[in-house]
């Protein structure tokens, strides 16, 4: 059983005994917290919502492992990580991090505007967690857990429905939700679980955990 614990907007960790890995800790996380004791952190892009560039760095100064797309680990090299504890991933990779099995899936940013160039951006799927940071990307065979995005300035509801029911996932997991007020949180997640088809999305404020 692996426990899969929120800490705000995009940032998931995942615990299964000793094994720890931490998805996107960024500017909304409680850093000390969502990294204390982990081993490995996986970025999905460089957007400051995803990655607190100094905090992940410290981690990786400590002897955490970081994975990212080539802009991510330049970046995190640039401000000082040490070389050796970050690691390039590309779509179709599978590498081990944490002590889970993890696939990289995907490539791009969803489109934000025709004028604003696009980012490179990798989803994760870390044996049956689906986690697309700002993409909808889909992958062959079944999801146990989706991470799905619920707002931001490249997303519409519709777009995060449609999503849902393309992947059709046992359980839905709310993410990228610090736009919204906590009304809007849960008009969108009400209107993401009636038309999903996936049940009602769990909604985990910083620090509440499920097991998967």
């Amino acid at each position: 059983m692996t426990t899969l614990t929120r800490w705000s907007h995009a940032c998931l960790r995942l615990d299964r005994g000793r094994d720890s890995l931490v998805v996107d800790p960024g500017m909304f996380t409680d850093l000390d917290r969502a990294l204390d004791g982990v081993q490995d952190v996986l970025v999905t892009h460089e957007h400051a919502d995803h990655l607190a560039v100094e905090g992940v760095v410290a981690a990786a100064t400590s002897g955490v492992r970081v994975s990212g797309p080539a802009p991510v680990v330049a970046l995190l090299r640039d401000a000082g990580a040490p070389v050796d504890r970050l690691r390039v991933v590309a779509q179709g990779d599978e590498v081990e991090a944490g002590g889970f099995t993890v696939r990289v899936v995907g490539e791009w940013h969803a489109s934000i505007h025709p004028d604003v160039p696009r980012f490179v951006n990798v989803g994760y799927l870390v044996e049956g967690l689906l986690h697309p940071g700002d993409s909808f990307v889909t992958v062959e065979g079944p999801v146990e857990v989706l991470a799905v995005p619920l707002a931001g300035p490249w997303l519409r509801s519709q777009e995060a429905i449609d999503y849902v029911r393309t992947v059709a996932p046992s359980r839905v997991v709310v993410i990228h939700d610090a736009h919204l007020s906590e009304p809007g949180v849960q008009l969108y997640a009400s209107l993401l679980g009636r038309l999903g088809g996936a049940g009602d999305p769990v909604v985990l404020a910083p620090g509440e955990s499920i097991e998967i």
